[in-house]
């Protein structure tokens, strides 16, 4: 099974959820985008069309390293109001497993208490959802088990973050360089 899955709900950013999908494939990492609804097609907040890997109600989660949710609205709306979701996310924290979101979905964490003590990120106006944490404005912040970023400006950054955290700072430097991000 995958080692990470990114989750697209209607509405997402479409740079957020598919930059992390890209850099980590070309890490090596075995990603899979996952569609909470009961289609394959999800529909970005500008009105892109993407083919989801696997609906949630298939996907095994099992041999899953890290799970990741893009912001955008209503993306991150639906991705907190969808419970299989939140149950496996709080069963993640819980087991000290990896979560990520950025953008807006860091309120999504943050709505559900796993914030609580941790250093996060997110866009703009969402503080007051990422209850009990230390918010901060940095571009990611890494606190434990939990990575957030602040939107579609720091995609790459948040994606290049967890290049390193699954497999090494050399990967992600590597990636950075050919890519040309920071470089040019």
């Amino acid at each position: 099974m995958s080692r990470v899955c990114v989750f697209l709900a209607d509405g997402f950013e479409e740079i957020e959820g598919l930059t992390v999908v890209d850099i980590l494939r070309r890490a090596g990492v075995e990603t899979q985008t996952v569609s909470i609804s009961e289609s394959r097609t999800v529909t970005g907040s500008h009105r892109i069309p993407v083919e989801a890997d696997i609906c949630m109600k298939d996907a095994d989660f099992a041999d899953t390293e890290l799970l990741v949710l893009p912001g955008g609205m209503p993306g991150t709306t639906h991705l907190g109001a969808c419970r299989p979701l939140t149950d496996l996310l709080v069963r993640f924290c819980g087991e000290g497993k990896k979560v990520a979101a950025i953008c807006a979905a860091p309120s999504v964490l943050g709505d559900l208490g796993l914030l609580k003590g941790k250093k996060a990120a997110c866009y703009p106006g969402f503080e007051d959802r990422l209850a009990g944490a230390e918010v901060v404005y940095d571009k990611v912040a890494v606190d434990g088990n939990v990575t957030t970023s602040r939107g579609m400006g720091t995609a790459i950054s948040f994606a290049l973050a967890l290049t390193e955290q699954l497999v090494s700072g050399e990967k992600a430097e590597e990636i950075k360089k050919g890519i040309l991000y920071g470089h040019a």
